[in-house]
């Protein structure tokens, strides 16, 4: 978590935040302090880890994938503070994480 709210979390996260934004569903990030990074600004300087493109595009060692067809494989995403509703950690709860208001839960 960056010192805006911005979350890095296993792939597939932003996509549900956006899912529970356009349903109208509040959407909760639950994560000890420690995961907390106040000297980051923002997710846009999280590196991302990826994996070899060749576990999406083979089975068992066989290629399943036409051979154009490239792939990237990223372990992680970012979510943006703005679809982000609450942070919860054992300091306590940050409703609609930004800057100051992490600045203030984590200082």
């Amino acid at each position: 978590i960056r010192a805006n709210g911005d979350t890095a979390n296993k792939i597939g996260t932003y996509q549900l935040a956006i899912s529970a934004r356009h349903h109208g569903v509040r959407f909760m990030v639950a994560a000890p302090s420690s995961t907390v990074d106040l000297e980051t600004p923002s997710g846009d300087a999280i590196h991302i880890e990826e994996r070899e493109p060749t576990e999406l595009l083979s089975l068992g060692g066989v290629r399943t994938a036409a051979e154009l067809v490239e792939a990237w494989n990223p372990v992680f995403d970012i979510t943006p503070h703005e679809l982000v509703d609450v942070i919860v950690t054992e300091r306590g709860v940050i409703e609609r994480p930004d800057e100051a208001a992490m600045r203030i839960a984590f200082s």
